[in-house]
């Protein structure tokens, strides 16, 4: 019988810059060992789809390793292991306590040409991993309000100015003549920030037989490319099912629900249903 490969639990922290701290308790290691990061599925095999991060002793039965915000991750899900020298197989990774606290509602320079973001989390399997965004740019969604016949949505864009003719755009994917633009709205407060209200009507003028993700975007002037409006900057890895809004009739027969998809993408979703729902 093959012995079982004992596993590590770590404790994550993290700084304003984004900068995360792994303290590990670890059963016994040897020197050397490192913490190894891992790009989920076939990405993990090309250049760049595995970090290793050194472990420095920080107590009896503690290592530590630390992943500067600088260190470049590419966007996607990141497991996490400790490799040790001469074992073809790496431990596994648990994860303990998390103290995400300094995450939450960053606010990075908004002329900075890409906005990075890494939250630790712990998979539906019990392993720690890293859900890592690189945006550039990017339109951080902020307040999301559900209206009667429209969502208002606030928010900060990164990397890029809003000038004359900016826009958001609600699409419909694999459907590109299905397109619908509406203007921003004057925004208050720091520089970068944006505001707009969509209609749930229009999306729902075509037919809507089953349910429907209409991906939004922000244009920021005119015949520019448009910008993914998410919410990546605080410390939640998936907000799709913790962020829940109320549905609204779009048309009759159909409901309008603002929504997030897993990787934090902010949609509106239509669907067949009664008004009452």
């Amino acid at each position: 019988m093959t012995p079982a490969i004992a596993t590590v639990r770590a404790d994550c922290a993290a700084d304003p810059s984004g900068t995360l701290t792994f303290d590990l308790t670890v059963p016994a290691s040897a020197p050397a060992s490192v913490l190894l990061l891992r790009r989920r599925g076939a990405a993990g095999d090309r250049p760049g789809g595995t970090v290793r991060i050194p472990l420095d002793g920080a107590g009896p039965g503690r290592l530590r390793a630390v992943l500067p915000a600088s260190t470049g991750l590419s966007e996607g899900r990141w497991d996490a292991y400790v490799e040790e020298p001469g074992s073809a197989t790496p431990r596994t990774v648990e994860p303990g306590l998390r103290d995400l606290r300094a995450l939450v509602d960053r606010s990075p320079d908004t002329e900075a040409a890409s906005v990075s973001a890494r939250v630790p989390y712990p998979t539906a399997d019990g392993r720690l991993a890293l859900r890592c965004w690189v945006r550039a740019p990017h339109a951080e969604a902020g307040a999301v309000v559900v209206g009667p016949v429209g969502m208002t949505v606030e928010g900060t864009l990164y990397g890029v100015a809003v000038g004359e003719g900016a826009a958001v755009e609600a699409r419909l994917p694999g459907e590109p003549a299905r397109t619908h633009s509406f203007p921003l709205a004057p925004a208050d407060g720091p520089s970068g920030g944006f505001a707009f209200t969509l209609p749930y009507g229009p999306p729902a003028e075509g037919p809507v037989d089953a349910e429907q993700l209409w991906h939004l975007w922000l244009v920021p002037a005119a015949g520019a490319a448009g910008v993914r409006v998410s919410r990546i900057l605080d410390d939640v890895w998936s907000r799709h099912r913790s962020f829940v809004y109320p549905a609204r009739e779009a048309a009759p027969g159909v409901l309008a629900t603002p929504c997030y998809t897993a990787d934090n993408d902010l949609c509106l979703r239509l669907e067949p249903g009664p008004a009452d729902r």
